[in-house]
């Protein structure tokens, strides 16, 4: 198991530069590699819990288990899902290269319980990213690219300082050391996961780089990317029972702001890309059952940003008079229902868990957020549509990738059956009627713009600074 694992691990970065060598074979490579990362995901439910360590006495550990196992295979089906959708676009294999890399370096950092092997893993991530993000070679994109690959490396500075302190306290770069560590340890190492994972005031980059990114490449963002920083963060709540508390809290005022924003949101693209924020939120709140909600919404929200791709426009007030094709709007309300906990799909499942898993104190504000959910999603299920006969903006892969993303939903409905009590299924649908009936009633013909002053490119390190200054005061609290 551990030679499989170790070659797992490296099968990605070796194919990447394989393909791009042999470029006729480009997208064959890159299908196997996010096939293979599927398989092994599953597999690795069959299996016990493996922990590998690297180097003796220094912590350097990873670990594969059913939580890992979660993220892993959310990051397998998003990433084939994009190369489906991508099969007959004319991608160079300089594309399809940088992809299997970055679902290689995502994939090790799901598999790190130590905190210098994941700064590793999130560099290459942050690299990878970069060049997907100024791909289309734009003036556009490779500003919001270097804007991305700045936030990142500033606040991954602030992470390995935070991880230097606590191998000083602790003579171990394990997660677990963060018990032994000052409280300035924690604050730093928080920062940097907290601006990775967009989480937070600290991800406010997180709506413009995801929303102005191509079509695929902010699927694989919202999908799987944004998470690598996310389940070093639910490790961190499980392994250190004290900075559980700090952990949930961050997770309700995560999807408070996200939701907050989106509600007013008429970009459909900026919409889903705060809804991210939201959604994260959802998986902190509730870190023991975090794994199969963030596969729920890497499974949604891809499968939402390939949709908004082919729509007819991005502004939602456009799209109230320009009714689109009858197929591609059943895909839309499937995932809008699933995001929003409709029964008989997976996020009525993920919803019900988190929401049994909560804390008291967390409650209000997080059945906030769910009922936001469902006001923001009935701007999409109530969009006119009608048959079409021509449909020029669809890439031949985009049913394929949607019938992949889409059927998982239905199939992972199926882990968590026992959630189909009476009381169950009337609370979500309580909840998604409410959001309708707010939406009808207020926010479809509000027209308030919030400001994005904090999202602005001079802000982004102010905001964590302050961000910073925050933390320390929650670890000393």
């Amino acid at each position: 198991m551990s030679t499989l694992t170790i070659i797992w691990i490296a099968l990605p970065f070796f194919v990447g530069f394989i393909s791009y060598l042999l470029p006729r074979f480009d997208r064959i490579f890159s299908l196997g590699v996010a096939i293979a990362s599927t398989g092994y995901a599953l597999w690795l439910y069959t299996q016990p819990p493996l922990k590998l360590q690297l180097l003796d006495n220094f912590g350097v550990t990873l670990l594969l288990d059913p939580l890992s196992g979660f993220f892993i295979l959310t990051n397998g089906l998003v990433t084939a899902a994009v190369i489906l959708y991508c099969w007959n676009s004319g991608k160079t294999a300089f594309f399809y290269m940088q992809t299997i890399i970055l679902n290689g370096s995502v994939n090790a950092a799901f598999a790190c319980t130590d905190f210098i092997s994941l700064y590793v893993a999130l560099e290459v991530i942050s690299i990878a990213a970069f060049l997907l993000i100024a791909y289309p070679r734009t003036d556009r994109a490779i500003w919001v690219s270097l804007r991305y690959l700045f936030t990142s490396n500033v606040a991954m500075l602030f992470y390995l300082v935070g991880a230097v302190l606590v191998y000083k306290a602790s003579h171990s770069f394990a997660f677990a050391g963060l018990r032994e560590s000052p409280p300035e340890a924690l604050a730093l190492i928080f920062l940097g996961l907290l601006v990775k994972g967009g989480i937070f005031v600290s991800g406010l980059w997180l709506p413009l780089t995801h929303s102005e990114s191509e079509t695929p490449v902010s699927a694989m963002l919202s999908g799987a990317v944004v998470k690598a920083g996310v389940l070093p963060l639910v490790r961190c709540a499980l392994l250190v029972p004290e900075v559980d508390p700090l952990i949930r809290g961050l997770g309700v005022g995560t999807a408070l702001l996200g939701v907050g924003y989106a509600v007013f949101e008429k970009d459909t693209k900026r919409m889903l890309a705060f809804h991210t924020v939201s959604q994260l939120g959802f998986i902190l709140a509730a870190p023991e059952v975090g794994g199969f909600y963030a596969l729920t919404h890497g499974l949604v929200k891809s499968a939402l940003f390939l949709i908004a791709g082919v729509l007819p426009s991005r502004n939602l007030k456009e799209l109230q008079h320009q009714p689109i094709h009858t197929p591609i709007w059943i895909a839309l309300v499937i995932a809008s229902f699933s995001i929003s906990g409709f029964p008989l799909l997976s996020g009525f499942g993920a919803k019900v868990l988190t929401m049994k898993s909560l804390l008291p104190w967390q409650v209000i504000g997080m059945n906030t957020a769910a009922l936001g959910t469902a006001i923001s999603f009935a701007k999409l299920i109530f969009l006119p549509h009608q048959k079409q006969e021509k449909q020029g903006k669809i890439q031949p892969g985009f049913w394929a990738a949607i019938a992949l993303l889409i059927g998982g939903l239905f199939l992972a409905n199926i882990a968590y059956y026992e959630a189909y009590s009476f009381e169950n299924i009337i609370k979500p649908l309580a909840t998604i009627a409410l959001g309708w009936l707010a939406y009808f009633l207020i926010f479809r013909q509000t027209t308030v713009k919030l400001p994005r002053l904090l999202e602005q490119f001079d802000h982004l390190i102010g905001v964590m600074s302050l961000m910073l200054i925050l933390l320390f005061w929650m670890v000393l609290a």
